[in-house]
């Protein structure tokens, strides 16, 4: 059974969701000079992804177990990241207010990878299509904002938002044709739209 408090014997700070830039692995450093090609670091990059999704579910269903809640893992790679989702049964529980769970599961859950790996992971944990929903929600809500900003001219701030959802804001907002930028403090950070 897996380990479910994990014991790191260096700190590491908090990843966030839209976290960009990734340190190079020991494989992509050797395909920089030549050892490798595209195909090679490909195929290196995607078994990394596979691995951090395997040791991501043996730890949710460790927890699914202790919590005596049925639900089924998924795994699956979207672009760079492993995506892990559980799915079914009642887990409205571990999605929690606002989603408040679900980012601590998913920062724990990243936690373990990294005890298992050594490195970072940017693994994303979806619950009960929770985080599908709220993408779509965002997006919404960050075309509606754009749309405001170009028919006024006016900066518009939005409600304070996690990184996860800040990240799908300024996505939505750029294919509308508007600004962002983030500004403010964690937890208490927004998305600032202007016109481009």
């Amino acid at each position: 059974m897996t380990d479910l408090n994990p014991t790191l014997d260096q700190p590491t700070e908090p990843i966030s969701s839209d976290e960009a830039v990734e340190p190079a692995e020991p494989a992509e450093a050797a395909a920089e000079s030549g050892a490798e090609g595209p195909a090679e670091r490909r195929s290196t990059r995607l078994a990394r992804l596979e691995r951090e999704g395997d040791i991501a579910a043996d730890y949710l269903e460790g927890l699914l177990d202790i919590a005596d809640l049925d639900g089924d893992i998924d795994m699956d790679i979207e672009g760079d990241r492993a995506a892990v989702s559980i799915v079914g049964g009642d887990l409205g529980q571990l999605v929690g207010r606002e989603g408040a769970v679900l980012e601590a599961l998913q920062e724990l859950t990243r936690l373990a990878v990294h005890r298992e790996t050594g490195e970072r992971s940017r693994l994303m944990l979806d619950v009960d299509g929770y985080r599908a929903a709220r993408r779509a929600q965002l997006s919404a809500l960050g075309r509606e904002a754009a749309e405001r900003v170009l028919g006024s001219g006016e900066p518009l701030a939005l409600e304070p938002m996690n990184p996860f959802e800040r990240k799908v804001v300024h996505d939505a907002i750029a294919a509308a044709g508007c600004v962002s930028e983030s500004e403010g403090e964690e937890p208490n950070r927004y998305v600032v739209v202007r016109p481009a």
